[in-house]
């Protein structure tokens, strides 16, 4: 089963992934230290963030570096923002609501 990238960013370690890693780029050990959970789990959160292309994960010598990929999220922002057209066209119209009866009531 392929993840998505909603499925991504559920988890909170994921997302302090990508947040930490969008900082600069880092070996997989200086990400396994900045959480408090097995260089293991951190190896298979890395794995479902490149699996979903938010992290790349790249060889330089005998370490392998992560490299944020951030395209991904325009998926993500692109659907919220569909929701926050909706909801700015149904405050304008209680704006323009409130504004007209409050008109109405000197």
């Amino acid at each position: 089963m392929r993840r998505d990238v909603f499925q991504a960013i559920a988890d909170p370690t994921r997302r302090a992934i990508i947040n930490l890693v969008a900082q600069q780029p880092m070996n997989l050990n200086a990400v396994a230290d900045r959480f408090d959970i097995s260089r293991p789990a951190i190896s298979k959160q890395i794995g479902i963030l490149t699996e979903c292309g938010l992290l790349t994960v790249k060889q330089q010598g005998r370490e392998r570096f992560c490299e944020v990929q951030l395209k991904p999220l325009r998926e993500v922002s692109d659907w919220i923002e569909q929701y926050s057209r909706f909801w700015n066209k149904k405050l304008d119209a209680l704006g323009d609501f409130l504004e007209k009866n409050n008109d109405d009531n000197p």
